[in-house]
């Protein structure tokens, strides 16, 4: 069985902290890893602290490929069922 999990981006942490959480997934073995950026859904939620660049997201998922994840979908409107079914096909073939 496949394993997959991802988190938010822009809610005030570091990339250090983003890595070491996505350390923590591998450690337990979960295969594919999705990055998405925090966007407010309304005034009454969280603000954005921040917007990540583009090549933040690309960085993540080469750190993330590197780190052993199998497979990493990493950018600004990544969501958690983003291309699910690609994503479970590239396990399947690799």
């Amino acid at each position: 069985m496949a394993t997959k999990t991802g988190m938010m981006v822009g809610l005030g942490e570091n990339d250090q902290e983003v890595f070491d959480t996505m350390l923590q997934v591998r450690d337990i073995g979960v295969e594919i890893f999705n990055i998405g950026q925090y966007l407010q859904p309304t005034i009454n939620h969280l603000p954005v602290q921040r917007f990540v660049h583009p090549d933040i997201f690309t960085m993540y998922q080469v750190k993330g490929l590197e780190m052993g994840f199998r497979v990493v979908e990493s950018g600004p409107l990544v969501r958690s069922s983003y291309h699910a079914d690609e994503q479970v096909k590239r396990l399947e073939f690799s």
